[in-house]
């Protein structure tokens, strides 16, 4: 359900590099081998296993369960570049992900599986015509679908490949024609790798270090909202989201720099 971005600025489009060949040609491998893919994913388990151990947790707010139990079941909203973690995170939230059908998307999707989760396999994209040919429409009605079950799902807000940390309508969609809340939700840690060049800023998170998870504001969108009503929706995940990884990093003790964020809107 993603679309094309025509809001990123040229300078944006030309700032931003393109994913290293050596994490393109590891990607190739564990999408063409099997056994590769096993043993990554089993590797990256036993990795996050050590840094969910090691670091010490902050919740905000501590009873973030407490208030969305009622709400169930939810859409959490989480950036591109910050779902590494996620799989392991201490709140208590499970349900499906939709991970893209990339040639980086196996080990996610595997080890995510690991950690209990259902997977959705789909990918928008920014570019329109191959919204079919990645799954997109499939996996926006499996989320419906699994919404209408009573199950969770998780959903990265911000478009694959476009700006980063610019929330696209597809989430507000779903929060639309399901009638569930979005809840944003932001993790961070002071001790961490962000891989260059990425356009997600992805993040590994590391080892003895002090991590936090900050949930957002609840966000409501209407059964008959029109299109300025999903825009304002949209703008108001967008600008929740955004504070929540603020203090996310703020929390840990070693705030994110600031980099910019695309349009502003």
């Amino acid at each position: 359900m993603t679309q094309p971005d025509p809001h990123t600025p040229p300078a944006t489009r030309a700032r931003r590099g393109r994913t290293p060949n050596w994490l393109r040609s590891w990607g190739r491998s564990l999408s063409g081998n099997t056994a590769l893919a096993a043993v990554s994913a089993w590797l990256a388990v036993r990795f996050l296993k050590l840094v969910f151990r090691t670091n010490s947790w902050v919740v905000e707010p501590e009873d973030i369960l407490d208030q969305v139990t009622p709400e169930l079941p939810v859409i959490v909203a989480v950036w591109h570049g910050q779902h590494v973690l996620l799989p392991a995170i201490p709140i208590g939230l499970s349900g499906s992900v939709m991970i893209s059908r990339s040639l980086d998307g196996e080990i996610t999707a595997r080890v995510a599986e690991a950690f209990g989760a259902k997977t959705i396999r789909a990918s928008g994209g920014r570019n329109a015509r191959h919204t079919l040919s990645k799954g997109a429409l499939k996996g926006f009605l499996e989320m419906l679908a699994t919404l209408n079950r009573g199950e969770n799902v998780l959903q990265t807000a911000d478009i694959p490949k476009g700006t980063a940390r610019r929330v696209g309508l597809g989430i507000v969609t779903l929060a639309q024609k399901s009638g569930r809340p979005i809840v944003p939700l932001a993790v961070a840690s002071s001790r961490r790798w962000v891989l260059p060049k990425s356009w997600d800023r992805t993040t590994i998170n590391l080892p003895f270090g002090k991590s936090a998870i900050v949930a957002g504001e609840r966000i409501l969108v209407a059964g008959d909202a029109d299109q300025a009503a999903l825009e304002g929706a949209r703008q108001a995940l967008q600008a929740e989201m955004r504070r929540i990884t603020a203090r996310a990093y703020a929390l840990t003790g070693n705030p994110e720099p600031e980099t910019g964020s695309g349009d502003g809107a």
